[in-house]
């Protein structure tokens, strides 16, 4: 009976934390909307639009070594500069 109450708590946290999660990208979205756009209209030679093929090739890249069982490390999650890997 424990486990079923412990069960049900952990399922209560995942789900907070995932429309917590939720929101906040909406609420970003939202506010990132105007600058974006005005970024996409002042991008003239495209670079843009390489920058963001680049990282869907990089993070295709980090789930297919996630699948094949390669686990990278603690500090890479934790890191301030996680979303910049990408650059290098």
């Amino acid at each position: 009976m424990q486990t079923l109450a412990v069960d049900i708590a952990f399922t209560f946290v995942d789900d907070a934390a995932a429309i917590a999660t939720g929101l906040g990208r909406a609420v970003l979205r939202f506010a990132m909307a105007p600058i974006d756009r005005i970024a996409n209209a002042c991008d003239i030679a495209g670079v843009l639009t390489e920058r963001r093929a680049t990282f869907r090739t990089w993070r295709a890249s980090r789930a297919r070594a996630r699948q094949e069982g390669r686990r990278f490390s603690l500090l890479g999650r934790f890191s301030p500069f996680r979303h910049l890997a990408h650059l290098t």
